[in-house]
């Protein structure tokens, strides 16, 4: 008897090896990369290792790689912080610790114009007197702005939602209030509008953006109870470039009233536009690199950009933790800090507050202060010099003796990635889930190509960014020993960034007009948490202009 033949069980298992090894070789295809991988990825990084040092490396990327796996399994909504708290206080930096009795114009000469239109542009001091007066109610001025919203939003495209039954709802309850002698303050009965970006129960939060343009978060932003606490009568949500950036939305592209064949910039571009067409007294706007200054600038009204840590940003859309900051668009100055006044201060959620006092003062002496500008800025040739010039003449002639100053010599442009690495954290849902493709904009100047390439910032490079940063911080302390303020152009140069990346206060409002007939602005930056100074120079400068006086007819 023959013995029987082991070839079909040493092919079967040959066989079986080879599939099994092709499995692994396929699986390990999927979560394995390899030495050449690794050397292509060193280009995007700017680096060069040798073959062992990119051999030893493969174990620790392929864990870091499920590391990132088993984390995007846990979701994380916008609203969520990384624990690592930006600071902007440099070493040794003292708060003032007095807050002072404040105290606003007189505004009892305030009336009713015989036109009823001109109410579209009064300033909040004299809607104010009107309401406390009872010459006007609360509910008569909000069914106004209503009207003025419906009628030149459909060209404007400035606002997304309008939120009628709940603010006829507050003014009639801020009327009874009135009635019953109970006056909050000058924002009593006060309509407003807020950039779509804080979320408000019962009406939509979009952020401007097609992948959330029904996205409902059921509760009120700390900016939207504070104003409301102290009288203000929200009337809509209004446009903004989706996520913040620009002026294009899902709805179209916000227009500048002072010429609709353009656009009112952005981010906040509905607040800045609904505020120069006269359709709100104020609205609240956010910057994280220019969002209320280039705005406020093409639309010719007057913004403040607080310092960073001053305002809540519970319930608004995070762009950049370290970077976000919000404030208020208005007609004028005081009106700025009539408004910051109200929202400014801890809200026991967000920890990126200071509790330090707001003292903004009437009274002024230019001659007594050290106001620097900077001078390599102005001198250059570029499109608002002829203004600034003139701004700066205003200023000596007020009694300003100007100094000529220069900001710290730092490379702030090859910090910007800091703003893209947190965009991209906030929004990488969105890049991975490819929604990222709804958004209207996909240029290479866009969110969505932005998203995409930070993904490829190394975190090493991240943080050495912000090292950095806190040199410039520590550069930007020794600068204010020098000047108590300082003048810049509000577009030319590196200051809008810079100042953005240390927190520093900005004032920015209307100083002329270019040749096409729409404003120019210069901008005021003041010392960390010193926006009372620094809202007072500017008021100086603008009570000697009368070009926040002016607005755009609507003759359309």
């Amino acid at each position: 008897m023959k013995k029987a033949s082991h070839a079909p069980l040493f092919i079967f298992s040959v066989v079986f090896s080879l599939i099994t090894i092709a499995l692994i070789l396929t699986l390990y295809a999927q979560t394995e990369i390899s030495k050449m991988e690794i050397e292509n990825a060193e280009k995007l990084f700017g680096l060069e290792f040798n073959d062992a040092e990119r051999d030893s490396m493969l174990d620790n990327l392929i864990t870091n790689i499920e590391s990132y796996k088993s984390n995007r399994n846990i979701k994380l909504s916008n609203r969520i912080m990384p624990a690592i708290l930006f600071n902007p206080l440099p070493v040794g930096f003292e708060f003032e610790k007095v807050q002072e009795q404040l105290i606003f114009g007189n505004y009892s000469y305030s009336k009713l114009p015989e036109n009823i239109n001109d109410l579209a542009f009064y300033s909040i001091g004299e809607l104010a007197e009107l309401i406390r007066t009872k010459k006007i109610s609360s509910v008569e001025l909000t069914k106004f702005f209503l009207d003025r919203l419906k009628k030149y939003d459909p060209l404007l495209k400035c606002v997304i939602v309008l939120t009628e039954e709940r603010a006829l709802e507050k003014a009639k309850y801020m009327d009874e209030e009135l009635n019953a002698g109970k006056y909050r303050g000058l924002l009593h009965g006060i309509p407003f509008g807020v950039k779509d970006l804080f979320a408000t129960i019962d009406y939509k939060t979009t952020w401007g953006a097609m992948p959330y343009k029904d996205q409902i978060i059921n509760e009120d932003a700390a900016v939207i109870k504070n104003l409301e606490e102290v009288g203000g009568v929200l009337v809509a949500k209004l446009t903004l470039g989706a996520l913040a950036w620009g002026d294009v939305w899902f709805g179209g592209k916000t227009r500048n009233p002072w010429d609709i064949t353009k656009g009112s910039s952005g981010s906040s571009a509905g607040p800045a536009s609904a505020v120069s067409a006269g359709l709100i007294p104020f609205a609240i706007g956010t910057e994280t690199w220019g969002s209320i200054v280039s705005p406020s600038t093409v639309c010719g009204v007057t913004g403040l950009r607080p310092t960073y840590g001053r305002v809540s940003r519970t319930g608004a859309m995070a762009l950049s933790w370290s970077m976000d900051k919000i404030g208020p668009i208005c007609r004028n100055t005081e009106d700025l800090a009539i408004v910051f006044n109200a929202i400014t201060g801890k809200d026991g959620i967000d920890q990126t507050l200071y509790d330090v006092p707001f003292n903004y003062s009437l009274q002024i002496d230019l001659s007594k202060l050290k106001i620097g500008y900077l001078k390599n800025d102005f001198d250059k040739d570029y499109d608002f010099h002829k203004n600034d010039s003139l701004t700066l003449a205003k200023l000596r002639e007020l009694g300003a003796e100007l100094i000529p100053v220069e900001l710290p010599d730092v490379d702030v442009n090859s910090l910007s990635f800091i703003l893209s690495a947190e965009a991209g954290a906030a929004f990488d849902e969105l890049t991975r889930s490819n929604r990222d493709d709804l958004l209207v904009r996909q240029i290479k100047n866009a969110w969505s190509n932005t998203f995409r390439s930070a993904r490829f910032i190394p975190a090493v490079e991240y943080i050495n960014a912000n090292r950095i940063r806190t040199v410039l911080i520590n550069e930007m302390q020794k600068f204010f020993e020098e000047v108590d303020l300082y003048i810049a152009p509000s577009w030319e140069g590196d200051n809008l960034l810079l100042t953005n990346l240390t927190g520093h206060p900005c004032v920015v409002l209307p100083n002329g007009f270019s040749e096409e007939g729409t404003p120019t602005s210069i901008s005021f930056i003041g010392d960390l948490f010193d926006e009372g100074r620094l809202i007072t120079v500017a008021k100086k400068y603008q009570d000697a202009t009368d070009f926040h006086l002016k607005h755009p007819e609507l003759n359309y």
